[in-house]
């Protein structure tokens, strides 16, 4: 279906959970958030039930996210439920990598294609930090469980923080090199100020051929990340909602002043 600047959407991000593992400072406070009561999160069978509806608009391309979506309970059964969705030709899925390693082979195994890993550091200690919490080792344990279930091109996400040093983000770049990974830098956004701005090695944040919505966790679906426009499957129904949110995508990003990343999906 094209929107009224004749892009055609045909890509659906859908954030699966608000929960995570890790606390991100880029993401989230060290408190932690606000989570999204458990009745209020879309069930399997209301997903299914969107994404046979966004096919029928033209979607055939979606993206699980989260927070961590491998954190949400039955997420294989869910894969595998969408990739028997006729219509759906590339079905991936973001992650930071900690569970990977325990679920990459039945991921593979119920239709998922590719992953894309967050890792903005190679250093143990920093990437501690950052995530206050998790343990690098994890991450690589999931990257080669990644690779050996065949979920590839696997595409490394890296936050381009104001405090990356360069020397850091040249050894990550040779990292993948040496691994057969694709690095993207994204650099640090801000909803609320609508910074953002191309990622680098992808492209997110070039408005001119965004061809994506977003379904959040607890069924609003969105035209845009820096935009508060939102429809409400639970009210309006799958169909409705999805014509009124490509009706409404706006020709660029501006602000997001009722979202946040962890909700959203990024």
């Amino acid at each position: 279906m094209l929107d009224k600047y004749n892009r055609n959407i045909s890509y659906l991000r859908i954030s699966v959970t608000d929960r995570c593992n890790l606390r991100c400072t880029y993401c989230m406070p060290e408190e932690g958030i606000d989570l999204i009561a458990h009745e209020e999160m879309l069930s399997f069978e209301q997903i299914i039930n969107f994404v046979e509806e966004a096919v029928k608009t033209g979607i055939t391309k979606i993206r699980l996210t989260g927070g961590e979506p491998l954190v949400r309970k039955g997420i294989i059964d869910l894969v595998r439920l969408i990739a028997n969705v006729q219509g759906v030709e590339d079905l991936a899925l973001t992650t930071n990598g900690i569970l990977l390693e325990k679920y990459a082979e039945a991921l593979a195994q119920a239709g998922l294609k590719r992953v894309n890993i967050s890792l903005d550091t190679l250093n143990p200690a920093k990437y501690r930090e950052i995530t206050r919490c998790g343990d690098i080792n994890d991450v690589f344990k999931g990257i080669d469980a990644a690779k050996k279930a065949g979920l590839t091109p696997i595409k490394i996400n890296c936050v381009r923080m104001p405090d990356s040093s360069e020397t850091e983000l040249i050894t990550l770049k040779e990292f993948c090199q040496s691994n057969g990974l694709d690095l993207r830098f994204i650099r640090q956004m801000d909803l609320e100020s609508g910074d953002f701005s191309i990622v680098e090695g992808g492209e997110g944040g070039n408005c001119k051929i965004c061809n994506r919505i977003r379904l959040t966790a607890n069924g609003k679906v969105k035209p845009c990340l820096f935009n508060n426009n939102e429809f409400d499957i639970k009210k309006l129904g799958a169909k409705d909602a999805i014509k009124k949110t490509i009706e409404s995508k706006p020709q660029e990003g501006s602000q997001n002043k009722i979202g946040k990343f962890y909700n959203i999906g990024g």
